[in-house]
């Protein structure tokens, strides 16, 4: 793991990519990965050391699958309108979502029993994000999905839109519109693989947890693509719209 980590570092330093071939047995299970996360955010110096990360993402295919998450490197956090083009992407591709924002500290005796229901009252903010995807391995669709967490889940910077106070929405209604560069927007509806952006939450926060630190207000989770992933180039202009949340726009 520790060779894992210090090839990441270097690929991150060197703004370059690796083959993910060599490393395809490196790691056994999830826990691995994590540990190669944070010996990342260690040496890159990314965190407050004995603090909890103030940027996270969380998600999964759906409500079936194990979730899984990362922090997020605050150079690449930043609030609409936003221009990337000072930071380096390999194969960037968009992802709509929607950040909550914790309203209140969670403990790690808290988090341990919250469950679906009432997480959400923890809740004091949402806004719409973008994430731009990228990694540091060559070939993504080759590369084992542990490598893929160990890397960030990998992603590559954060846009937030302007706060709103969190609300009870009827996510299967809702409306996304994403548009990137010149080409056709991309419209859903309805389309979160949770159903419920907010349904990660006591599996999120027990992860963030899972040390014995708390997670402070203001603690902020982007939880989902609600487009999959949509290719993007250095350059393109993109506009995203959550219908009656907001909107962010950035340059990649």
């Amino acid at each position: 793991m520790t060779a894992l980590a210090d090839a990441l570092v270097a690929a991150r330093r060197s703004n370059t990519t690796l083959s993910a071939a060599p490393w395809t047995d490196a790691l056994q299970d999830a826990a691995q990965a994590y540990e190669v996360q944070d010996a990342i955010a260690s040496a890159l110096g990314w965190f407050q050391s004995g603090t909890v990360p103030a940027n996270w993402k969380s998600g999964g295919a759906s409500r079936n699958v194990t979730l899984t998450h990362a922090p997020l490197p605050p150079l690449g956090v930043r609030t609409s309108p936003a221009d990337f083009s000072d930071l380096t992407f390999h194969s960037p591709g968009i992802e709509a979502e929607i950040a909550l924002r914790l309203g209140q500290n969670v403990t790690p005796a808290m988090a341990a029993k919250l469950d679906h229901q009432d997480a959400a009252s923890l809740i004091d903010a949402m806004a719409v994000s973008v994430e731009i995807v990228d990694s540091r391995w060559q070939d993504l669709a080759a590369t084992a999905a542990l490598l893929r967490l160990a890397d960030s889940q990998v992603h590559g910077a954060l846009v937030l839109g302007e706060w709103q106070p969190y609300a009870a929405v009827d996510w299967a209604s809702q409306r996304c519109e994403t548009k990137v560069g010149d080409s056709e927007p991309v419209v859903r509806e309805g389309t979160h693989p949770l159903a419920d952006p907010a349904w990660l939450l006591p599996i999120w926060l027990r992860h963030v947890t899972r040390h014995g630190q708390t997670a402070p207000a203001g603690t902020v989770v982007t939880t989902g693509s609600w487009v999959g992933i949509v290719p993007c180039h250095r350059g393109d202009q993109v506009t995203v719209e959550f219908a009656g949340i907001g909107s962010v726009r950035l340059i990649v």
